[in-house]
């Protein structure tokens, strides 16, 4: 019995000194020499075939062998956790000497970047900002801007219709009309309407389904043309170049009259001709006249009494010319190459 005993303290030291090497490792060793069915718990049990006179000196240096065992499984424990603990940390360690990584940080789209120029241009004028709905009745969108059924300037503005009289606005000229309607008659008004406008249209380098726009509308009484020429040149001249050359040509529009197209020099080649300008050396720019009596009348102004001028901007023309971009689509394609530029 002695000599199993020294047997068995030996191989378990052993074991616990050289085998373990984790955690899991060692506590088979334990279950080995130490559990239920260890070695040493089968030594105990085979006591009871010992002469009486043996038991107490057997199970003495049982028991010492079971503790000795019992320390060097704690100590062999705490070193292999303190092991374990130091690997881990050296595998996730943070080099703090390193420069820390910047996180992207997101900035404002082009187009809103122009759109934000051109509210601040007129909110510097004393104009006020003002919004309507983009899914537009019939009646506002056509009808109270002096654009009955039937009319033909109707197709110059090929719609979404929703129903026969609901439609996606085409143009924002209806906040124009809503806000005359809902001021008393013959209030003056200073006043631009930004927002998305539909209509159906190719998608091409310079067509969009959907796409911004900027409407004014000044009312009040004495307004004259020289006041829409002064105010747009204004405009025109702190968006693009102060020295850039305004242009206004005869057009026609339902809603104005007189009506008028604005063109500015070409900033590429300052009017000598170029591919941008297709050799004019002119950009056309917006549309604008002078508020039509009619589109007076059906708001509950009195043309007799007071008179007003409106205009009408495209954004992304806007933008194109300010940054150079010769393709529309580029502003809703969402690649953030192109738009890391901005």
């Amino acid at each position: 019995m002695d000599e199993k005993i020294r047997d068995l303290r030996e191989r378990a030291r052993a074991a616990i000194a050289e085998t373990a090497q984790s955690l899991g490792e060692l506590n088979d060793i334990r279950v080995k020499f130490l559990g239920k069915k260890g070695e040493m718990t089968v030594l105990l049990r085979s006591m009871s075939a010992l002469a009486q006179e043996e038991r107490p000196r057997i199970g003495k240096i049982v028991n010492e062998a079971r503790a000795e065992l019992e320390e060097l499984l704690a100590a062999k424990s705490e070193e292999l956790a303190q092991r374990e603990l130091a690997d881990k940390i050296a595998a996730e360690q943070i080099d703090v000497t390193l420069p820390g990584r910047t996180a992207p940080v997101g900035h404002l789209h082009p187009l809103t970047i122009t759109l934000d120029r051109i509210k601040k241009i007129f909110l510097q004028m004393g104009f006020t900002i003002e919004e309507g709905p983009e899914i537009e009745s019939d009646y506002y969108n056509f009808e109270a801007l002096n654009l009955p059924k039937d009319h033909p300037a109707r197709d110059m503005q090929d719609s979404f219709y929703i129903t026969e009289d609901i439609l996606l606005r085409s143009q924002t000229s209806p906040v124009q009309a809503r806000t005359m309607q809902k001021n008393e008659p013959n209030t003056p008004i200073r006043m631009i309407a930004p927002g998305r406008v539909y209509r159906r249209d190719s998608y091409d380098a310079t067509h969009s389904p959907m796409f911004t726009q900027v409407e004014g509308l000044v009312i009040d009484k004495g307004i004259s043309f020289a006041d829409l020429k002064g105010t747009l040149e204004l405009c025109l001249h702190q968006l693009f170049d102060a020295d850039a050359k305004v242009r206004f040509r005869p057009s026609f529009f339902p809603f104005t009259e007189p009506s008028t197209e604005v063109d500015i020099s070409c900033s590429s080649c300052h009017g000598a001709g170029c591919r941008v300008c297709k050799g004019t050396g002119w950009l056309e720019i917006l549309g604008a006249g002078m508020v039509h009596p009619n589109v007076l009348r059906m708001s509950g102004y009195d043309p007799t009494q007071v008179s007003g001028f409106a205009f009408g901007m495209g954004v992304e023309r806007i933008a194109m010319l300010a940054y150079g971009v010769d393709d529309l689509r580029l502003f809703y394609d969402n690649d953030v190459r192109f738009l890391h530029q901005f």
